[in-house]
């Protein structure tokens, strides 16, 4: 993993941690403000918790992208040799790539729509529907991005000794070149 893909990395985390820590708060006052001072009880918490947690699951979705998390053939992958897995991951990452883009584009005009039609939710808060649609767009170019780069190391940068098939733990991504998630766990 590079500095680029390191960096990227925690500012996912750490924006997806604070959405989450956020949430949370939210809900915790709101919980504690219906039980203990009902006169000044929130009513748009859950509207918010869940603006804020689809902000986090769209946000976060490029990490599945990273570690294969997200659905693809490992059982075909399992079934044929390296030279077979690179060329059905390409192509596994260009439908994924189509399918991110398409997702980018479509979120765009919804987005685009609600701003241009000053759409507010229902509720009391009165939340800006834009912000909210805008999470389909900005989670789809993320993944777009990364899928875009698996694509390219699978092209350009196949190495069958270090691509795994299946899903990538975390330790996993950070062993060292040539060595074993244990060593790099414990250094």
């Amino acid at each position: 993993m590079n500095r680029t893909d390191n960096f990227w990395d925690r500012i996912e985390r750490t924006l997806v941690g604070l959405l989450g820590a956020i949430a949370m708060i939210v809900g915790i006052v709101q919980v504690a403000g219906r039980y203990f001072f009902p006169a000044y009880a929130i009513s748009w918490a859950e509207e918010v918790i869940v603006y804020l947690v689809v902000w986090g699951v769209m946000i976060i979705s490029s990490q599945l992208v990273r570690t294969d998390g997200h659905v693809r053939p490992d059982l075909v992958l399992r079934l044929v040799g390296p030279t077979g897995q690179r060329w059905l991951e390409s192509f596994n990452c260009i439908v994924a790539l189509v399918f991110c883009i398409g997702m980018v584009w479509y979120g765009f005009n919804i987005t685009e729509s609600s701003w241009m039609l000053d759409e507010h939710s229902s509720t009391d808060f009165a939340f800006p529907m834009w912000i909210y649609y805008a999470s389909l767009p900005v989670g789809g170019l993320l993944m777009t991005v990364r899928y875009a780069i698996r694509l390219y190391r699978y092209l350009f940068r196949f190495d069958p000794a270090t691509m795994t098939v299946g899903h990538t733990a975390e330790h996993d991504l950070m062993a060292p070149a040539g060595g074993d998630a244990k060593s790099a766990t414990t250094d």
